[in-house]
Parts: structure tokens; C-alpha cells; sequence
């Protein structure tokens, strides 16, 4: 008798709620986001994979995941990705093989030695957030944008936008999500996770994989900007973040030192401008 093979964790499941409001209450079906862990593993020429990292991610674009997570990080370049797929290790179950994806750079590049996570922080005495500064510029490999940005009729169109485009959200409402946009406002592509800066990795990943430069005139956020957020598009020479929240203080001081446009609390009718 043979087993039937386990299928692949889908992007949202079903779960059965009631739903208690002014009258009686109701049983019906929901969908929950689906919320999985993702093993990054990095080979380059004759060496073994090696674990870079793990995050919790909502399953689909897990290799724009991956190319984006390790460009973001400066550990590879948009030209020094070479395939992107699914381990098929033996000791993996059927459950844990669409939860690991390996990496294979081109002989010429590094490969991650340790374990590295944009929002690790550290426990070395005198780190102050101008240190967090200065090490996340010393480490952009990405030369700052230097075409046109949207201006502030622009900018308050982009949430709109990017909301008709959350199809994950509009049957969860559990979801972040990140685009990558044009100075004019035309979206060059969209992406929904359970984790923001998931999302913004998986735009970016999109990009590169598709043989395009990540670089762009915006990226869209639906919802706060911290600083691993603005970290990464100072690493893929993006030149403005529009966001539908706030920026963190640290957040802010990376994008004045980077160049970078920043905008929040954006909608149809307002929008602020950080300076």
C-alpha cells in the first residue's frame, strides 16, 4: 500500500469560528494565514549547504524568499544567485521538505559562515543606535538611488493600490504586505506575508530572480517601518519607503543617513514626510 504524498502547505487554511455579535451567535467557516517555519541553506562550488537562517513565513515565493533574504543581507549579489531550490535531503519528512530551500551561488561568492538575522540584535556593551547606523551603511553594497522619486499626490495613492492587491488579507486579515513601485506610481510587483519583513524580501527576491536589478523608486508597506525594513532597501538602492504606519526613531535615522525618501502614515488624504 503506498502512502500518499503530503502536499504542499497552501498560503491560507480553513478553520470552522463562531462569531458572537449583537444577536445570536453564528458557526461558520474562516481561513486562518498559514504561518510555517523556512530553512535557508546556502552551497557555493564544491562546499555542503550550511544553515543561514530560519524565519516563520507564509508558504509560497519561497525562493524569492531565500534570493531576496540573502541580497538583503549582503551575503549575495542579485548576479551571484545561481539556483534556487527545494532540499531534498533523506532525512527530511514529507512534512519538513517544502520548509527548506538551498541555495547554490556561483563559485566566486562567499558563503555565510554563522548565523545572521537582520533583526538579531547584540548583547556587546556601548552599541547605541548610531553604531546600528553606521553598520548597516558600512555594509550596503547596493549604490543609492539616483532616479526619479514619487511626490507626495503619488505617495498617497500607493496604499490603495496596494491594498487592491492583498488577496491573502482579504480573506484573513492576518497578513503584512510589500511592493515595489515606480516614481509614478505602477506597481512592478506585490507580495503578502505573515512576516513584514518576509514580504519585503520576497519583492525584492522577485526581482532578482527574474534577472531584473532589486533596486527601485519605492517600496510599499502596509503597515510600521523599522529599521531591519529601511536596512533592506538601503541594501537594494531603493530610494523611497511609503508606509501605512509610523517609523521607529532608529528607522527614521537610517533613511536620512541613507538617502532614502520616508514616508508614513499614508492614505487617500495625508501623508507625512520624515526629515
Amino acid at each position: 500500500m503506498t502512502s500518499e504524498r503530503v502536499r504542499r502547505p497552501g498560503p491560507s487554511v480553513r478553520t470552522r469560528v463562531v462569531e458572537h455579535s449583537a444577536g445570536d451567535p453564528v458557526a461558520r467557516e474562516d481561513r486562518l494565514i498559514t504561518e510555517e517555519p523556512l530553512e535557508i541553506r546556502v552551497r557555493a562550488g564544491a562546499l555542503a549547504a550550511r544553515r543561514a537562517w530560519v524565519t516563520m513565513r507564509t508558504p509560497g515565493h519561497d525562493f524569492e524568499l531565500a534570493a531576496g533574504w540573502l541580497v538583503n543581507e549582503g551575503l549575495a549579489t542579485p548576479h551571484s544567485v545561481a539556483q534556487v531550490a527545494y532540499c531534498t535531503d533523506a532525512d527530511l519528512s514529507d512534512e519538513q521538505e517544502f520548509n527548506v530551500v538551498t541555495v547554490t551561488l556561483t563559485a566566486e561568492a562567499d558563503v555565510p559562515h554563522r548565523h545572521v538575522a537582520a533583526s538579531a540584535g547584540s548583547s556587546a556593551c556601548g552599541v547605541c543606535g548610531k553604531d546600528s547606523v553606521a553598520a548597516a551603511l558600512e555594509t550596503r553594497t547596493a549604490a543609492p538611488w539616483s532616479g526619479a522619486r514619487p511626490g507626495a499626490d503619488v505617495v498617497r495613492r500607493l496604499p490603495e493600490a496596494l491594498r487592491e492587491r492583498q488577496s491573502l488579507f482579504a480573506r484573513t486579515g492576518g497578513v503584512h504586505a510589500a511592493a515595489l513601485a515606480e516614481a509614478d506610481g505602477a506597481m512592478l510587483v506585490v507580495r503578502e506575508d505573515v512576516g513584514r519583513h518576509n514580504a519585503v524580501d520576497k519583492v525584492v527576491g522577485a526581482r532578482v530572480l527574474a534577472g531584473e536589478a532589486p533596486a527601485a523608486a519605492c517600496l510599499v508597506l502596509s503597515g510600521r517601518v523599522g529599521f531591519e525594513l529601511v536596512q533592506k532597501a538601503a541594501a537594494s538602492g531603493i530610494g523611497s519607503i511609503v508606509a501605512v504606519g509610523a517609523p521607529t526613531s532608529l528607522a527614521a535615522g537610517l533613511a536620512h543617513e541613507a538617502g532614502i525618501d520616508l514616508w508614513g502614515f499614508t492614505s487617500a488624504g495625508r501623508t507625512v514626510r520624515y526629515h
